[in-house]
C-alpha cells in the first residue's frame, strides 16, 4: 500500500475527509479511527501539512466494511487476522476490505471473488459452482415424470378399467 505518513506535507486530494467528517460518515468514533490508524487496520490515504489525517472515499468503504464486520460480532483481532490471511492467499489484492465481498455466516467470514467463495482465515473453498448444481437438478427433473404426467397416467388407467 502506498500511503502517506504524518508530516510529509502531501497535498490533500480534493474530496478527502477529515477525521471528524469520517467519524460522522462511518459511525465510528474518532478514538476508533485513531486506534485503527495506529494499528494499521485502516490507514488514511493522506495527511495535511500539519499532520492531520485525511480519508479518501476508498478509505470510507474500508472503514464501513470493517464496521459491518464488527456489527456482525467479528472482533478487530479476527478482522486483522482475516486481512493478513487474505494478503497471503490473494497477493494481488491491495485493499481487501474494499476489493472483496465479505459475508459473515455464523463465526466464519466468507470471501466472494469471481465465482468462488472461501473462508477468509483458512482459504478453504466453501461454495461449489452453482451452475453445475443447476444443470444436475435440470437433468434429474427431465428423468422424472412431472406431477401432471403422473395424474394423466392414473386417469388413463382408470379409463382402461371402465
Amino acid at each position: 500500500m502506498n500511503r502517506a505518513t504524518p508530516g510529509q506535507g502531501v497535498p490533500v486530494p480534493a474530496g478527502s475527509f477529515s477525521r471528524q467528517q469520517t467519524a460522522a460518515i462511518t459511525g465510528l468514533s474518532s478514538r476508533q479511527l485513531g486506534y485503527w490508524r495506529k494499528t494499521g487496520l485502516v490507514v488514511p490515504s493522506g495527511y495535511t501539512a500539519g499532520g492531520h489525517t485525511r480519508y479518501s472515499f476508498t478509505d470510507l468503504i474500508a472503514l464501513r466494511t470493517a464496521r459491518r464486520l464488527l456489527d456482525a460480532n467479528i472482533s478487530v483481532q479476527r478482522i486483522r487476522k482475516c486481512l493478513q490471511s487474505l494478503t497471503r492467499f490473494l497477493p494481488t489484492v491491495e485493499y481487501p476490505l474494499v476489493e472483496l465481498s465479505l459475508v459473515v455466516t455464523g463465526d466464519v467470514v466468507l470471501v466472494f471473488r469471481g465465482e468462488r467463495a472461501f473462508d477468509a482465515l483458512t482459504g478453504q473453498e466453501w461454495v461449489f459452482p452453482v451452475a453445475e448444481l443447476a444443470a444436475e437438478i435440470e437433468k434429474i427433473q427431465q428423468q422424472q415424470p412431472q406431477q401432471g404426467e403422473l395424474f394423466s397416467a392414473v386417469d388413463n388407467k382408470r379409463g382402461e378399467y371402465a
